[in-house]
């Protein structure tokens, strides 16, 4: 019994010196597992009991379960004490230094098209105008069939359109939205249709996509002066009261008479120079009264309606209003560029 006894103290001794050196909750598992696990040095001798006398169990059984008692509480005192060093390891490293300075955000702002085309949109919603949008990938009907291109027209060419197919392309204007609008509603019209377009192009003052604004007003006796009128309010509003305008003579297939509108140069008040090449005007739309072939197209009576129609590239405005010389800088976000904005 006094042997059993020895081996006991010396195991205990063990145990405890093991737990008191563990430095993780995974040493410490090793430890119970050596001495209380299923086969571990405590459990092996607790086994020996079947082979004492009756008299000599309790005794053993007391000792015994004192051992296996203090080993028990000692570990969980040890894995108490590391979960507490490995939390405040954890919250040391993961400290953050408020005596730092913070790191400063920059502040998005809206990007120079999308205010352009936003104040474009306020100037003719303010006429009453209402705003449009239809699909970028178009019919050839309504990209150009409906809108009196014919078959053999340049701009069906494969050098300036993207074609999808025989049948379907990306748009190379707003106007399929004009087609769609008045399919579907009776005279009067009086929308504005903004949107991407794309043609295959590519140069400091083109690319392949870009935006438009594209205006029609359909209704009983419009007139051209009606059409001169809406635009000429458009540009004393958006480019300054005094900016000159003048209307030139032009062709466009879908509208009859046609005009190009030209203002006069914002960088050199008209006096000429290298952007309005020496002519002291810059042509910023197109315009004109709509094709009778068109009203056929959508089954209005060009007999009992007028009506007249305008497109603008966004691009274009916008690099009028802030004297940008090239397109590119407007894609490429570039933010040495986009923070003058």
């Amino acid at each position: 019994m006094s042997t059993v006894n020895s081996s006991l103290d010396k195991i205990r001794q063990e145990a405890l010196q093991e737990v008191r050196e563990a430095a993780t909750i995974a040493a410490l598992e090793q430890v119970r597992i050596k001495y209380l696990g299923k086969k571990g040095a405590i459990t092996a001798l607790m086994k020996e009991m079947g082979s004492l006398s009756p008299e000599e169990r309790p005794a053993f059984g007391a000792v015994i379960n004192q051992v296996k008692q203090d080993v028990e509480t000692s570990i969980e005192e040890c894995r108490t004490t590391v979960r507490r060093k490995e939390r405040e390891e954890s919250l040391r490293a993961e400290a953050v230094d408020i005596t730092l300075p913070g790191y400063r955000r920059g502040v998005g702002t809206v990007h120079p098209l999308n205010r352009v085309c936003q104040d474009i949109i306020d100037t003719f919603t303010s006429m009453g105008f209402s705003v449009a949008e239809g699909p970028e990938v178009e019919l050839d009907f309504y990209n150009f069939e409906s809108l009196n291109f014919p078959p053999n027209h340049p701009a069906r060419d494969m050098q300036d359109t993207f074609f999808i197919s025989e049948d379907v392309v990306l748009r190379t204007h707003t106007s399929p939205v004009q087609i769609r609008v008045m399919e579907r509603c009776k005279p009067p019209v009086k929308i504005i249709a903004p949107g991407k377009v794309y043609r295959c192009d590519a140069d400091v003052t083109h690319t392949p996509m870009f935006h438009q604004i594209e205006g029609l007003l359909v209704d009983e006796k419009v007139t051209f002066s009606d059409l001169k009128g809406t635009l000429e309010f458009f540009i004393h509003r958006f480019f300054g009261p005094e900016t000159g305008v003048r209307f030139r003579p032009s062709f466009f297939p879908f509208t009859e008479p046609s005009a190009e509108v030209d203002i006069q140069c914002v960088i050199c008040g008209g006096k000429g120079c290298r952007v309005c090449k020496g002519t002291g005007w810059l042509e910023i739309l197109g315009a004109g009264m709509v094709h009778p072939n068109v009203f056929r197209s959508v089954g209005y009576d060009p007999e009992e309606v007028t009506g007249f129609a305008f497109g603008m590239g966004i691009e274009r405005i916008t690099m009028l209003r802030y004297r940008i010389d090239d397109i590119r800088v407007l894609f490429e976000n570039d933010l040495r560029f986009l923070r003058q904005f």
